[in-house]
């Protein structure tokens, strides 16, 4: 039970309060309300009562955090005060006690302590397309948190897409043909815009990086100047462990050299062979993807996608298979930090 210094709970005081909720939690501390009219994502939790302490709050009520998270993909956890990497790191670890460490990292972030990251640190003007983390991974985080300490000036959202309604908006024969075919992701640490190898596996050991490699599935390919090239096909779809859904679960459409700004395409195209791009994206059986479906998919994603202005102190919680997200551009300082736990993987790689 939580306790409120020098509070009384008063029951009829709770009663007459009236805010714009969908339901009062069974412990009666927060109220759950719709982020906007109609709108079921995010499930919008927060406290009616000053002071009240979300971690301690969330370890008795597992199950209903659980069962919301499921049935929205994605908790937005407003007005608790949660100012610091220490608090944010206690409320998730009363979630999911393990925090995971970001491995076989695709963009650049700093471990502010404790498995607790910076959000991407792409430059400002950049915006990240809407994705599911480490969906290229033989293993993903489950869950995936982002704290708000400080919003941007403009801008800096993280808009979220239920992957659910992705599959089902996409055209069958594109999801046909991604299921038969799987995805392969090919990357060439080292060289252009890309992380290093030494960042994106942590180490400075290649035979650590192999062994990593082995154990993942991926194919390794050590060339000249310490450079590295790997090369994965994983599945385009994914089983959701507790639902049983099938569900897009891919990152096709960001590895892909055309999620890339034009100009800066035509630059990295008119430096180096295809083979050789930091980053891209085929068919399973190496075959070029259609630049018009890879279109197609991201259209989806933007029709669907949900997007709200961050409050200083807010907590985003993910099912990471059920949510998708990413970033707009923005200007002046955000300071956005992130968690992942409950690390699972597809056996059908």
């Amino acid at each position: 039970m939580t306790t409120i210094k020098r509070r009384t709970f008063n029951l009829e005081r709770v009663a007459s309060i009236k805010p714009r909720t969908v339901s009062v939690s069974p412990a009666g501390f927060v109220r759950t309300e719709c982020l906007e009219q109609g709108s079921t994502l995010p499930l919008v939790v927060k406290p009616n009562f000053e002071n009240l302490d979300l971690a301690e709050w969330a370890k008795s009520q597992l199950e209903f955090i659980q069962a919301q998270l499921l049935k929205h993909g994605a908790i937005l956890f407003r007005d608790f005060n949660i100012n610091s990497t220490d608090k944010f790191r206690r409320f998730t670890q009363s979630i999911s006690r393990t925090l995971l460490k970001y491995k076989e990292r695709s963009t650049p972030r700093t471990e502010v302590g404790g498995e607790i990251y910076t959000a991407t640190e792409y430059s400002a003007d950049q915006r990240i397309p809407l994705h599911n983390e480490n969906a290229y991974s033989f293993e993903w985080p489950m869950k995936v948190w982002f704290l708000c300490l400080q919003p941007a000036t403009q801008g800096g959202e993280t808009p979220i897409a239920d992957s659910r309604k992705v599959t089902r908006l996409l055209d069958p024969k594109i999801t046909e043909r991604f299921a038969r075919k799987k995805v392969m992701y090919v990357r060439n640490y080292g060289e252009g815009i890309d992380l290093s190898w030494q960042t994106a596996f942590q180490t400075t050991d290649k035979s650590a990086v192999e062994d990593y490699c082995r154990k993942a599935f991926i194919e390794f390919e050590w060339r000249e100047r310490e450079q590295l090239r790997t090369r994965q096909v994983r599945p385009a779809t994914a089983k959701h462990p507790a639902t049983g859904e099938t569900i897009w679960f891919n990152q096709a459409h960001l590895f892909h050299v055309s999620s890339l700004e034009p100009s800066l395409r035509e630059a990295l195209m008119a430096l180096v062979k295809e083979e050789d791009l930091s980053r891209n994206a085929y068919y399973g059986d190496g075959t070029a993807i259609e630049t018009s479906i890879l279109d197609e998919i991201r259209g989806v994603y933007e029709d669907v996608a949900v997007r709200f202005s961050w409050h200083e102190g807010d907590v985003l919680m993910l099912d990471n298979m059920l949510t998708a997200h990413g970033r707009t551009s923005f200007s002046g300082p955000r300071k956005i930090l992130v968690a992942m736990a409950d690390p699972f993987s597809n056996q059908n790689c």
